[in-house]
């Protein structure tokens, strides 16, 4: 397939994404038209121009609607779910220089299981049983999060008869009300921060409440006393493992409020899933790699005396309850010929002792 004019409409760009399986669509000024698959990033086609200003311009106004044109005016870069002619998109239009970039993230309509992710399901479907307490999701941008998140949420709806409140950013998945009574709002839509929605949702008598993303202090701090207040709290955050991740979450406060967060946390803490997803091997499709900490005795105890270090070694004898450390689940693709050396050195956390194992 070869193109050398522009489409009419960014929809058309979009409709070709999702029917090449990509996750992501790039239309920037002076750059050809790119997609990414498999978490390459690359032209759609190779000999396709760059996108001249008033191009970008034209596509931009294709499909923004006056309130978002506006918006994108006088703030220089906006953020949104699309709905196109397919499929939903998480959408990010950018003012720069040259013009305007675009970029567009498809969201699959179709829920995925926590069995069709892969997840270690014996392990989390008792963190989504808890009447209160925080569950962590973690990983670096396009690891895959929000549909790990999404398939919990699914799960939670078909198990329990409660009700669960989501604020997002912007709202991807729709939830059907099943078992449970299900609200969505969307921050800058229906509210103005992640902060403002969630002292709304306290009073809104939610059982379970799932933070987008826990960006900021305030944030941190309102679903930390929302999970010890009788409150299931998940959120998500972009770190890249369970050490790191508590690190950033007691980081945020002011020193002289570190040891009464770190014993809160250590409280309210059950569990925190980091993920990565990995090139297969054959250069076709990813592989999800999963880290889990649960929080045991052991594991409070090294929270509450700042001691994260020590969690890698906690949960290598932690197997029981499903403990697993990034390093180890990239072992156990890498055994299973899924995943190559190189990606395999290139995203564990000890360099040291991947090489060895290696060798060996």
């Amino acid at each position: 397939m070869s193109v050398h004019h522009v489409l009419d409409h960014v929809d058309d760009y979009l409709k070709l994404g999702r029917e090449y399986d990509c996750s992501d669509l790039h239309l920037a000024t002076a750059y050809p038209p790119a997609w990414r698959r498999y978490g390459q990033l690359s032209p759609i086609w190779p000999e396709h121009p760059p996108l001249k200003p008033e191009e970008t311009e034209c596509l931009v106004k294709s499909f923004l609607g006056e309130k978002e044109l506006k918006r994108l005016e006088d703030r220089g870069d906006i953020d949104f779910a699309y709905i196109g002619s397919d499929g939903r998109y998480r959408a990010s239009v950018v003012k720069q220089r040259l013009g305007y970039d675009m970029a567009f993230r498809v969201i699959n309509s179709k829920m995925r299981t926590m069995e069709e992710i892969g997840l270690p399901i014996e392990h989390i479907v008792p963190l989504t049983r808890y009447q209160n307490g925080l569950v962590l999701i973690t990983g670096s941008v396009g690891s895959g999060k929000s549909t790990t998140l999404a398939s919990i949420v699914d799960f939670i709806n078909h198990d329990r008869d409660d009700h669960i409140l989501t604020l997002e950013d912007p709202i991807e998945y729709i939830f059907e009300s099943k078992n449970c009574h299900v609200n969505q709002r969307e921050v800058h839509k229906h509210t103005d921060s992640f902060a403002r929605a969630l002292r709304g949702a306290l009073r809104e008598d939610p059982d379970v409440i799932i933070v987008g993303e826990m960006r900021d202090l305030e944030t941190i701090q309102l679903a930390l006393t929302a999970a010890e207040t009788g409150h299931l709290v998940l959120g998500t955050l972009h770190t890249g493992n369970a050490p790191r991740t508590l690190d950033r979450v007691l980081d945020v406060f002011p020193t002289d409020q570190r040891d009464q967060i770190r014993i809160m946390v250590s409280e309210s803490l059950r569990g925190i899933l980091s993920q990565q997803l990995v090139p297969h091997i054959s250069g076709n499709g990813r592989v999800l790699a999963t880290e889990l900490l649960v929080n045991t005795p052991a594991v409070a105890n090294c929270i509450r005396e700042g001691k994260t270090y020590m969690l890698p070694g906690i949960m290598q004898t932690g197997k029981h309850v499903g403990m697993v450390t990034m390093d180890e689940s990239l072992r156990q693709i890498y055994v299973k010929g899924l995943v190559s050396a190189e990606e395999l050195l290139f995203r564990c956390d000890d360099k040291a002792q991947m090489r060895a194992f290696l060798k060996s």
